[in-house]
């Protein structure tokens, strides 16, 4: 091959598009939005689909539901046809218990956020 010919120049291989589903989305969304939260800013909660909804869990940083510190249920997210629904979880009773209904997942979000009762972060 002579040196100043070149080969035939290539496209550039791009890497396929990531695909995302949207259940993954969602749950992203919510992680964000959970970074914004009043009580226990300095653990990471986790949020998993389940057959009810999205469930919030989070280590039991005040030690009063869980002595040893271990991850509770916080809230419950779920859609519906009218909006959403957020529901805190009644460890007694071990039942999760209607708290909001809404429109928008961003106003439950902040309702769980903020908390200023503690009904979601005991």
């Amino acid at each position: 091959m002579n040196p100043r010919t070149r080969p035939p120049s290539r496209q550039p291989q791009h890497a396929p598009p990531a695909v995302v589903a949207e259940s993954e989305l969602l749950r992203r969304r919510m992680l964000r939005a959970l970074e914004r939260r009043e009580r226990y800013r300095y653990v990471r909660p986790e949020v998993q689909a389940s057959g009810e909804g999205w469930v919030v869990s989070s280590p039991c940083c005040s030690r009063n539901i869980d002595p040893e510190g271990g991850v509770i249920d916080i809230a419950l997210l779920q859609r519906t046809a009218g909006g959403w629904i957020l529901s805190r979880r009644d460890h007694a009773g071990a039942r999760w218990v209607r708290h909001s209904k809404g429109a928008r997942l961003d106003t439950l979000l902040d309702v769980l956020c903020e908390d200023p009762q503690r009904v979601f972060w005991p």
